[in-house]
């Protein structure tokens, strides 16, 4: 739904949200628990960029521990096998060296990578966050200006109800009286007999009257 304004709102959004510390939308349970099911199906797209952001984000971290974990293995190799040879110039021993000073090379350049790739992606991950963000805000204002029309016109349906509700109570208790008038004279008349005469269900001074 459009509303007027609709672009100065969205500035007011922008604005609102300048150097403000926004969570992570898509790890936040309330955020969640904020939208309805179309809501969230209108930001789906958003929703998945940056939980896609986030999984490349996680998964560089673990090749870099990975790699990390690797390179110290391979240099605890080397110094193992150098203390272990000593002065001794084996070849076998200077070619495992050498093996594993090319894997220490692979995994530094390995290392550079994945560093320079998560050095934009929090950047990137605050992009995306601040979109959903500012579409949450423009979803959510729309659903309370439909709300707010809604519950106006509730409110105003429980006035006339509650009014309409009082003249029938009161017509209600004219009728009861005058039923209990017309009882009570015919009772004077014909006794109890008026209750089978006029096929009436209940006594009127019981403050029940029915016809059959």
């Amino acid at each position: 739904m459009k509303h007027k304004g609709e672009d100065g709102q969205r500035e007011t959004f922008i604005r609102a949200l300048q150097g403000k510390k926004i969570p992570i939308l898509t790890l936040d349970n309330k955020w969640y628990q904020l939208l309805d099911e179309e809501n969230r199906r209108s930001l789906s797209g958003l929703e998945e960029q940056l939980n896609t952001l986030l999984k490349q984000q996680g998964k560089l971290n673990n090749e870099v521990k990975e790699i990390k974990r690797l390179k110290k293995k391979l240099m605890g190799e080397i110094v193992a096998v150098m203390d272990e040879a000593g002065q001794d110039t084996d070849s076998g021993n200077s070619q495992k060296i050498e093996q594993n000073k090319k894997l220490v090379e692979e995994c530094n350049e390995r290392l550079e990578g994945r560093q320079d790739e998560l050095l934009d992606l929090p950047r990137q991950i605050d992009d995306a966050n601040f979109q959903l963000m500012l579409a949450t805000m423009d979803r959510c204002y729309e659903t309370m200006q439909e709300n707010g029309e809604n519950i106006r016109e509730t409110a105003e349906w429980i006035s006339e109800i509650r009014t309409e509700l009082k003249k029938r109570l009161v017509r209600k208790q004219e009728m009861e009286q005058r039923n209990q008038a017309i009882y009570s004279y015919m009772h004077d008349v014909f006794g109890a007999e008026v209750i089978d005469i006029f096929d009436m269900q209940y006594n009127p001074e019981d403050g029940k009257t029915g016809m059959s």
